[in-house]
């Protein structure tokens, strides 16, 4: 490989913008010229730390005009730095890339990150359609694959599964010392003695905030602290909702609100089961790998992402969606639970991420595929040879 770029709308916060910057130390690490454009963000200095250039352009912007203009200057610099494979991962910047692609003759791929809405379909299709006119689609699970299988008609063979993954490295729970747990529990004011439910995720309806403070009423175990952990992103209106159904429960079982976690491997730790009760399935769900990842109990709605993560009643458990009655049972079972039988699900859920979920394996998958496209390059289209597909859970043929 000469050189691959990989761009982005920005480099705030968030999945897209972590996974971008794994993937260039990986490259780096593999001696592989790599740059990131970008309008920039707080993570430039992460990058750049790394040894990678970063070229700041407002390629999240959705202006025709200007989408054409950064084109013009993308194709100048895929040819000044000789790159030979480029990597767009949001929608707004793949136009830009595809006419500076079809300009210079550079072959590029796009990763689907989610599930992109639809409505109005006159508009957004054709709008959402610039990710699949690439070389090949990355999707991040099973269930973004099927998603545009079936809602774009796409060659299955054209799309390759590369699960986003949690650093198992960074979440080690070998690593937290029991004093990081204890600064946390001081910090928020939590009993010692007392169980942890968590839930990770920005305060918002489909995260399913609401659907676990109604399960926390229906439990029979009542001496425990549900942890509700993210930002309301200024959705006071959802936050002042969450507060006044919390306080419905007369002050048993404990809620507490925190705003952001510094230490996500200690909160994880501090955790007795961690929660994803999102009302809309997730495209992959990186907190329930990085929970499973620190030897954690996972409770996760049956759909999206979360059905290929858990294994459901062996490294975790899967409950109907938006049922609280389920949830609380799921979570009086496992509060219950033998610490023989729970040590045995949190060793197979950490094991299952070492070999499925990594953020190691994500970015072996993708240099993989990087390379193969390269060599496949004279190919109309690209197809993943059978011989470099991983054994995945269910079976599928994925990598």
């Amino acid at each position: 490989m000469t050189c691959i770029i990989q761009v982005l709308p920005a480099l705030q916060q968030g999945g897209v913008e972590r996974g971008t910057i794994e993937i260039a130390r990986a490259l780096q690490q593999a001696g592989i010229k790599n740059l990131v454009i970008s309008a920039g963000g707080r993570m430039v200095h992460e990058l750049e730390g790394l040894g990678v250039e970063h070229i700041t352009l407002p390629v999240n912007t959705k202006n025709p005009f200007k989408i054409i203009a950064n084109a013009k200057l993308l194709a100048k610099i895929f040819q000044e730095k000789e790159a030979t494979l480029i990597h767009v991962r949001s929608r707004a910047p793949a136009w830009s890339v595809k006419l500076a692609c079809r300009r210079t003759g550079i072959p590029y791929i796009a990763s689907f990150h989610g599930v992109y809405k639809t409505e109005p379909a006159w508009f957004k299709k054709p709008y959402n359609r610039v990710m699949l006119s690439g070389e090949h689609v990355i999707a991040v699970s099973r269930h973004v694959k099927q998603h545009i299988i079936d809602t774009y008609g796409m060659n299955p063979d054209k799309i390759t599964v590369i699960h986003r993954g949690a650093d198992v490295i960074h979440f080690d729970p070998a690593k937290v010392s029991e004093e990081k747990v204890t600064y946390l529990r001081e910090q928020w004011n939590i009993p010692e003695n007392l169980p942890v439910i968590t839930l990770v995720g920005r305060l918002t309806s489909w995260k399913g905030q609401s659907v676990l403070l109604e399960a926390c009423s229906k439990m029979q175990h009542k001496n425990f602290v549900c942890l509700f952990v993210g930002s309301d992103q200024g959705r006071t209106e959802y936050h002042q909702a969450l507060e006044k159904q919390a306080q419905a429960l007369y002050g048993k079982p404990k809620v507490v609100f925190v705003e952001a976690c510094r230490d996500m491997p200690a909160l994880y730790r501090l955790s007795a089961v961690v929660v994803n009760a999102s009302i809309e399935p997730e495209a992959f769900g990186r907190t329930i790998a990085e929970a499973q990842a620190m030897e954690r109990i996972v409770v996760a709605t049956a759909h999206g992402g979360a059905c290929e993560t858990i294994q459901d009643g062996q490294t975790g458990f899967l409950v109907p969606v938006g049922d609280a009655t389920a949830l609380a049972a799921t979570l009086d079972k496992v509060l219950d639970m033998p610490s023989e039988e729970l040590n045995k699900i949190e060793k197979q859920a950490r094991q299952s991420v070492i070999d499925n979920f990594s953020v190691q394996k994500m970015c072996a998958n993708t240099l993989d595929l990087y390379r193969r496209l390269e060599e496949n390059a004279v190919s109309e289209a690209f197809t993943v040879p059978q011989g470099h597909v991983d054994n995945m859970p269910n079976d599928e043929k994925t990598i």
